[in-house]
């Protein structure tokens, strides 16, 4: 069950400056819920998990879920064992965990929007001819004339070590996310391999044939299949498949997808809004597990990998935002399952920048008004991936108030003092601390004194006074930078 968030004051606290005194409720056990007993079906779990690859791929929602579906059809003609068939399912779902760890760079190099360079990257095949043309397309478009060219000329000079270096971040970033989930290694090698090309010709490792493993190769045709059976229809993506078989693809597996892909009534059924809950009633989705505060634990710090690999200047910044939560959570005498549970709100906060493009979060100038309506749907879309799953309900509403303020002025819903909880300030306050003490593409990390001199005067207004020094003190009590590698551990 979750628990509803009480009204917000801290025991024997004043209410802030300005605004109305909140009713007192019991801090410790009322406004969290509490682990013990609970379980939770792994299609739950993967299920947000998808929705939140999608965003960060540029991929319309569900794409990993239809890809899921797409490869699920061919394995009913390959013969494979039920546990070969789970972790194949995993691996569709999860195909692209280290998707965020190249976007910066992408954005970098080429000079454009992430999103839409990787959505429309998935239409390239490898041609020379294809491949210059998606460059000359997508390459710094917003420049003027001599900037661009000389973009262009750089990453046509580069183009085959930069598609090694970037498909080798995101399957071994990948790879790494799905051992940390517990999945085994057959689901990190098909997530490692997704890349690879049956000729060679692909990356990270340029392996061929069958030493691509088998969930690599079929994963890679699930996606092609989705990307242009949505864009231009079944027979062309049948068609696209026959073209690269040998090529890129299994020629022995080429047969069985169009076969499953020009099945009468494919396309219908892969965007059937009913899809999602056939992909999850699969029996290994309906795996459920037993949830205790060390899985959490693991699968949040998983999460919070995916979101910091999408900007060097995010990088370590869940981490710390959880960790400077838990220092104030301490300080304030929460028990230790509330700290807890309040660490994985800091590793999880951030969750919907993944559906924010590097363009915007990198930009090192002021962003203007569009750029800013972007930056204010993340506490929105975060919110709407972590409450499809049940144990992190209560933690969504915690993530979708971080940038709220106690006069109202934050967003995305504008709340005041009144409708925030402890929690939600509380992470309020670490992240805007964490913020201001580390770099930004507009400027660099603040020394302490002058982070303290203008958090000083938000007091009352944007943040909590008395969680404000609660930090303060467990700051002044701790070496500086007071940084851990990872806030729950050794900690608990």
């Amino acid at each position: 069950m979750v628990a509803t968030p009480t009204p917000y004051s801290l025991p024997g606290s004043d209410p802030a400056p300005g605004f109305a005194a909140a009713s007192i409720g019991v801090l410790h056990d009322v406004t969290y819920s509490r682990v013990g007993g609970q379980t939770i079906q792994l299609g739950e779990l993967l299920g947000a998990l998808s929705h939140a690859l999608d965003l960060t791929e540029g991929q319309p929602e569900g794409h990993c879920v239809r890809c899921c579906w797409i490869g699920m059809q061919v394995a009913d003609y390959l013969h494979l064992s039920q546990q070969e068939r789970a972790d194949l399912y995993f691996t569709l779902l999860l195909k692209d965990l280290g998707c965020s760890s190249n976007a910066a760079r992408i954005c970098a190099l080429y000079r454009t929007d992430d999103l839409t360079f990787k959505r429309n990257f998935k239409f390239v095949d490898g041609t020379t001819r294809q491949k210059l043309d998606f460059v000359l397309r997508h390459t710094g478009q917003g420049d003027g004339r001599l900037k661009r060219l000389k973009t262009v000329t750089g990453v046509i000079g580069r183009s085959g070590s930069l598609a090694t270096e970037l498909i080798q971040t995101r399957c071994d970033r990948g790879a790494e996310i799905a051992r940390l989930m517990r999945f085994s290694e057959r689901v990190a090698n098909g997530i490692a391999g997704l890349d690879e090309h049956w000729n060679g010709g692909g990356h990270p490792a340029g392996i061929s044939q069958k030493e691509i493993p088998l969930f690599s190769r079929i994963a890679l045709m699930a996606q092609v299949t989705d990307v242009f059976t949505l864009q231009l229809g079944s027979g062309a993506a049948a068609d696209e498949l026959e073209t690269r078989a040998g090529s890129w693809f299994d020629p022995e597996l080429v047969p069985i997808f169009t076969r499953v892909i020009r099945a009468p009534g494919f396309y219908d059924r892969l965007t059937s809004n009913r899809l999602e809950t056939s992909v999850f009633s699969d029996r290994a989705a309906r795996v459920s597990m037993p949830v205790d505060d060390d899985y959490l634990d693991e699968v949040s710090y998983a999460f919070s990998k995916v979101i910091d690999a999408k900007s060097p200047f995010t990088y370590g910044h869940s981490e710390r935002v959880a960790h400077y939560t838990d220092m104030i959570c301490e300080a304030l005498g929460f028990d230790l399952p509330h700290r807890r549970w309040m660490v994985r709100a800091g590793l999880l906060h951030d969750l919907g920048k993944l559906g924010v493009s590097n363009a915007i979060l990198d930009k090192p100038g002021r962003l203007n008004s569009q750029d800013m309506e972007q930056v204010k749907l993340h506490p929105v879309l975060g919110h709407d991936i972590l409450r499809r799953i049940s144990v992190f309900e209560d933690v969504a509403e915690v993530v979708a108030a971080h940038h709220e303020r106690l006069d109202g002025t934050g967003y995305p819903h504008g709340l005041g003092a009144a409708d925030l909880t402890v929690e939600m300030r509380i992470l309020t306050v670490a992240d805007i601390f964490d913020a201001m003490t580390a770099d930004r593409p507009y400027r660099s990390a603040l020394p302490l004194e002058k982070a303290f001199a203008v958090m000083d005067d938000m007091q009352g207004t944007a943040i909590d006074p008395k969680i404000y020094h609660a930090l303060k003190d467990a700051i002044a009590a701790s070496p500086w930078p007071a940084r851990e590698t990872r806030p729950f551990s050794p900690r608990y």
